[in-house]
């Protein structure tokens, strides 16, 4: 076989990885679908009858030949409003949201400075872009000012997260200070962080009260606290229209899903409608988690760090018995495996409660 070598040394490491359909009895804290509205059918029936006040329902071509929707312009709109943002863009993945942002943004003479943690989509963007990239150490204001004093030439862009997808860390609110400062566009992947950081659920701009301004892009994904597929980015006019005119992903791939798509716009109305409900439930989790294990969440991302890849899938192994899935996350995702486990609204407070309690005996 023509990789029958790699597969055995991926199983011989622990890291090998397939595609498995999960038991639906098991109790859910591994998937990103913080609000627990990926099963919610009065919400997806929402979502149905939108799309059926409409003679089209598939995007039939990309958004700039004549696979642009209404329901594409109506949850643009609405974002973009909700965000305090001058305009939105929906894109068919977060994976493509980063790499149009990326690619098209960083021009010949700019530099840009992304956190070495975040996602791989942005990080395989940065191999289009020779020496155009630094690196700086994950959520290091000191270390990333020291980098840009070194440029004056050019646009600086720095690209962070709202809330890291592995540790559940918050960016650092002085990295939004030390871009004001240099005069820095700013990339604000919010894959994480909308509909589960703020009072209202905004995500992490909300969270630090930051108004947001024409230096300011923030991306996010529709797969995860909104319930369906896709992504968004939301940014003054000009920058939007750019992406539109040079953002391959955009312009190259056939228009986002109408279906999922009008699923988000119901589901962002939903949060922002039921925003004081969702947040109190994500703050009883909190309470459990700091009760219980006595560890200090702002997200609902909780990593807890395991000395080895077998015994990460062994533990998993162990939780699935009692009935409990969680992430077995393993290198090269991260560099210490990691049970990930997500205190999802979707789950009971009951049920956390018994997680803890199978954690606590391990």
């Amino acid at each position: 076989m023509m990789y029958q070598n790699e597969l055995k040394a991926l199983k011989k490491a622990g890291r090998f990885r397939q595609r498995k359909i999960w038991d639906n009895t098991l109790i859910d804290f591994a998937s990103n679908d913080y609000l627990g509205l990926a099963n919610d059918k009065k919400q997806l029936n929402k979502a149905l009858q939108l799309v059926d006040e409409y003679d089209t329902h598939a995007p039939k071509a990309s958004m700039l030949v004549n696979g642009y929707h209404e329901i594409h312009e109506r949850f643009e709109t609405t974002l973009a409003q909700q965000n305090g943002f001058e305009e939105g863009l929906i894109v068919g993945s977060g994976f493509l949201a980063n790499m149009a942002l990326i690619e098209a943004l960083v021009r010949k003479k700019d530099m840009l400075f992304m956190d070495e943690d975040y996602h791989a989509s942005g990080m395989m963007a940065t191999g289009l872009l020779s020496n155009r990239v630094i690196l700086f150490k994950h959520n290091d204001p000191e270390d990333l000012e020291k980098k840009l004093k070194l440029y004056d030439s050019g646009r600086k862009i720095i690209a962070v997260e709202g809330v890291y997808s592995m540790s559940g860390m918050l960016c650092d609110r002085e990295i939004f200070t030390l871009a004001d400062k240099y005069e820095a566009l700013i990339i604000v992947d919010e894959a994480h962080s909308s509909g589960v950081i703020g009072k209202n659920l905004l995500g992490i701009f909300e969270y630090y009260d930051i108004k947001p301004h024409d230096k300011h892009i923030k991306m996010g994904t529709l797969g995860k606290a909104y319930g369906s597929y896709g992504a968004y980015i939301l940014a003054n006019s000009q920058i939007i229209s750019f992406l539109v005119n040079r953002g391959k992903p955009i312009i190259y791939s056939t228009a986002p899903s109408v279906i999922d798509t009008a699923l988000a716009l119901v589901n962002i109305e939903h949060v922002a409608q039921n925003s004081q409900k969702f947040y109190k439930k994500i703050t009883k989790r909190h309470r459990i988690i700091k009760e219980q294990l006595n560890i200090e969440m702002y997200s609902l991302i909780l990593p807890i760090e395991i000395s080895s890849n077998a015994e990460t899938l062994q533990i998993q192994t162990t939780l699935l018995a009692h009935n409990f899935l969680v992430g077995a996350i393993r290198q090269p995702t991260v560099t210490t495996p990691i049970l990930r486990i997500i205190p999802r609204i979707g789950s009971s407070r009951e049920n956390l409660l018994r997680l803890c309690q199978k954690l606590k005996e391990r």
